[in-house]
């Protein structure tokens, strides 16, 4: 049987991925003035660490191998930043002498990231579209 829609596994991984990212990113936008979470300390920013696999693909010719890698996350991991005091007395999470633990997130550097992800899955989705449109056109060459 042939495959007509060749890189497609790959391209859904990425769309993955990057919608992981995406996830991961806007939960750091949400909690950028978490103060105190469920054990207490202020929210840690997280980041997605991406990791490739290769797919072995037999090439036809010649019995030549050749290997494609994609695109999977690997894990989210807490950043290792420790968490910025600002001065707020009278915040129910204030010490003594009236700062609070912040978490260090920056909004713009998360933004950056947010819409860089938000591009990749554009691009991704992209290739899908191209590849559908591509195996359409080689189903009707063989209607003809």
């Amino acid at each position: 049987m042939i495959n007509i829609l060749t890189g497609i596994s790959n391209t859904a991984a990425a769309l993955t991925a990057e919608r992981t990212r995406m996830e991961v990113t806007s939960q750091n936008i949400a909690n950028a003035n978490t103060t105190r979470g469920l054990d207490g300390k202020p929210y840690q920013r997280q980041h997605v660490v991406f990791q490739a696999h290769l797919d072995s693909l037999s090439a036809g010719l010649a019995g030549a191998d050749t290997s494609l890698s994609a695109m999977d996350v690997a894990r989210v991991e807490k950043d290792h930043r420790p968490p910025r005091l600002v001065r707020m007395p009278g915040h129910p999470d204030a010490d003594a002498n009236g700062m609070v633990a912040v978490p260090d997130i920056n909004i713009h550097e998360e933004w950056a990231d947010y819409i860089s992800a938000s591009r990749a899955f554009e691009a991704n989705l992209a290739v899908v579209k191209n590849a559908r449109a591509m195996a359409m056109q080689t189903l009707s060459i063989g209607k003809a």
